[in-house]
């Protein structure tokens, strides 16, 4: 009886597999290159565009919580705008000098709100002298609990967090087991959640205003993703997929206009009209023409020791939310991995930062913008000269308040819809660094899906018990102790840090499994010198290198 024989064809050697990148491939313009002037321009523009969602939401809420008027929030913008560009500067030149635009912090909402809401304060009858009193003690709490993460930073202590602990301590026993803190295997979900975190920003605020969120959202996917390919001339740039938050700002900000003249919402709820119309903002009215922000503008600041407790644990969160930028900063932007003490000056000039917003009166932190990082993704513009020229536009309007006012009077839902597409690219690079990972281990994938399992449901419990009980879960009666706690574990970042750092340096750590969770290629950037790229992406100006250690 003849056998039959089955022919089957045998794929090509790895015709099925992608090959596995250092750095982000695809790119036009990397850390260190600056595109023609005109363009940067226009780049740096949109990148001010975009963070000023952010800049005007937070101070909104906090002004409003106190009590203050349109003149108050004003000043309260104009001060983070300022802020902000200092502190973007400060840190492209002098921190991690990656593109990173530092910004707002929705993770200072919690304590600064018990500060507002505490009896004494609330107690002051005039609303003026409530207003400065209550800011007053919000810039001293951001003041001392500043010096956390300047400490961490300058210190170098962060950066060792990213590194083998006992490579550096227990060298003689690293030869065959060696416990490294973060690798692949946490930085990965910690950059998603530190992405995902602002999602009640997102859709929520497109939906309400959905005559113009709905818009804003498609127009931005149909310029970047379907029309990327589009040039106004053959030699020149893809005008869409460079600059799609500009084109979709301007065309949707009109069309909203529109609406608001023709009386679309006439019959539209206080609340409604307040979100669609372009009118309702107040802010060019109440902003001077000129006004150079200074620190202590609202007086000397107080200093109460519950208020600094609960809001060092917000500096703590800011800081685990910046390195996952940085890291996703890092790859968005063509760079290699951060080594481990370029990572702490970062984090030390973001603790200056927030001693900034504590000086000037902010009325909240800052920190490394979900927002401007996936922005470099959507674009393929990762340059350090153009976010610090935005930096620049960001001081310039902040001092010239009238021209700050008319682009900050843009409705909310339009950055809420922004915020849908840049902070998905954002969580998407998180997944690029799992390449180095083993995926196929059934120890990676439970820590990966655990860690975001929680990490997603630990912070909407917090929400959904504070929303419901006006307080958080942990309700001692020690508004210091509560904050912290509270604070740390409504952060998507903060407690998806926790897990995958707790169960991948605990599972199976044994030498034979350094490769699958990535330990070999995340070790190769643990110090300046490991790889000789790291200079050219961190090197710092003027030669400061041969003055600050790089170990």
């Amino acid at each position: 009886m003849a056998t039959t024989v089955l022919s089957v064809s045998v794929p090509a050697k790895n015709d099925f597999q992608h090959p596995v990148e250092d750095q982000q491939p695809e790119l036009e313009y990397c850390v260190n290159d600056s595109p023609p002037w005109v363009e940067t321009s226009f780049l740096a523009f949109q990148h001010y565009l975009t963070m000023l969602g952010t800049t005007v939401v937070i101070p909104s809420i906090m002004v409003d919580a106190i009590g203050g008027d349109d003149r108050h929030r004003t000043l309260v913008i104009q001060a983070l705008l300022f802020v902000s560009g200092l502190t973007t500067l400060g840190q492209t030149f002098f921190g991690t000098r990656l593109p990173a635009v530092i910004g707002g912090s929705y993770a200072f909402m919690i304590p600064t709100l018990t500060i507002i809401n505490s009896p004494k304060l609330l107690s002051i009858y005039d609303s003026e002298e409530r207003f400065l009193q209550t800011i007053r003690a919000i810039q001293g709490a951001l003041i001392c609990a500043s010096s956390i993460q300047i400490a961490l930073g300058f210190s170098g202590v962060w950066g060792v967090f990213s590194r083998s602990v006992l490579k550096d301590f227990l060298l003689s026993f690293v030869v065959t087991n060696s416990t490294r803190f973060m690798c692949p295997m946490t930085i990965a979900p910690v950059i998603m959640m530190t992405a995902l975190g602002i999602y009640e920003y997102g859709f929520p605020g497109v939906g309400k205003c959905v005559q113009i969120g709905l818009p804003q959202l498609a127009l931005i996917l149909i310029l970047s993703q379907y029309l990327k390919s589009v040039k106004l001339r053959p030699q020149g740039i893809p005008v869409f997929e460079r600059f799609p938050i500009i084109f979709s700002m301007a065309l949707i900000w009109a069309y909203a206009q529109v609406l608001t003249l023709s009386g679309a919402y006439r019959h539209s709820s206080p609340l409604g009209q307040m979100h669609c119309r372009t009118d309702r903002a107040n802010l060019i009215s109440s902003a001077p023409w000129v006004r150079v922000p200074y620190p202590l503008q609202w007086g000397t600041p107080t200093f109460s020791a519950s208020h600094v407790f609960g809001m060092m644990a917000a500096v703590l969160v800011s800081l685990v939310e910046s390195t996952g930028t940085f890291y996703g900063l890092s790859r968005l932007s063509g760079a290699t991995p951060p080594p481990s003490h370029v990572l702490s000056r970062g984090i030390g000039w973001q603790g200056i930062g927030i001693m900034l917003c504590g000086m000037f009166g902010t009325a909240t932190g800052c920190t490394a913008l979900v927002e401007n990082a996936g922005l470099i993704g959507l674009t393929r513009v990762g340059s350090r000269r153009i976010v610090q020229l935005s930096a620049i536009l960001m001081i310039f309007f902040s001092v010239f308040g009238k021209f700050g006012a008319i682009l900050a009077s843009i409705p909310v839902p339009l950055f809420a819809a922004v915020y849908c597409i840049l902070a998905g690219v954002l969580a998407s690079t998180g997944f690029t660094f799992l390449q180095f990972a083993n995926l196929s281990s059934r120890r990676n994938l439970f820590i990966l899906g655990f860690s975001l399992f929680l990490g997603l449901s630990v912070p909407q419990y917090f929400r959904e018990f504070a929303d419901s009980a006006g307080h958080g879960p942990v309700h001692s009666g020690a508004n210091w102790f509560d904050d912290a706690l509270n604070v740390t574990f409504s952060s998507n970042a903060a407690v998806t840090l926790m897990v995958a750092v707790l169960l991948d340096n605990t599972l199976d750590i044994g030498a034979p499994n350094a490769k699958n969770r990535g330990v070999n290629w995340w070790s190769k950037f643990y110090n300046f010198g490991d790889d000789v790229r790291s200079e050219e992406f961190y090197k710092l100006p003027l030669n400061l290198n041969d003055y600050f250690p790089q170990a």
